[in-house]
């Protein structure tokens, strides 16, 4: 008997929280933005800002994305190396050694990236010599 009384409290919360959600959905659709739609709602804006043009006249090099992603790679990398700093004192050689790795692999892939020319800015294409890596633009 004392096992059906101590599900009755959660069995009214779940019941409670249903109503509300479905009293929540049910509103939201008749009082939502369906209702309203019109020229101004209809047109994708960023910061109140209505757009001019195609988003495809405003096309960015792949550059600008290599470079947030390099920036990503090594900033994070400051964060490691940051928290080890703080905790060097504890852990002594260990420590040293395991940040020393993760430096030096850091460093092969930063060399990789540059002997690729993944960091040169320009048009893109591999070659088998490192001094084609990236080719310029014909004029």
């Amino acid at each position: 008997m004392s096992e059906h009384n101590d599900i009755l409290p959660f069995l009214l919360y779940a019941a409670s929280v249903g109503v509300i959600l479905s009293v929540t959905l049910i509103a939201s659709w008749f009082v939502g933005s369906k209702s309203r739609h019109g020229r101004a709602q209809d047109i994708p804006y960023e910061s109140g800002i209505v757009p001019v043009g195609d988003a495809e006249d405003m096309r960015l090099s792949i550059e600008f994305y290599l470079v947030a992603i390099f920036f990503v790679i090594f900033d994070l990398e400051t964060i490691f190396i940051v928290a080890w700093a703080v905790v060097a004192k504890d852990v002594h050689w260990p420590g040293y050694a395991a940040i020393s790795v993760f430096i030096v692999i850091l460093l092969i892939a930063l060399l990789y990236e540059w002997r690729t020319g993944a960091l040169d800015w320009g048009i893109k294409s591999r070659h088998t010599t490192p001094d084609s890596y990236s080719r310029k633009e014909a004029a």
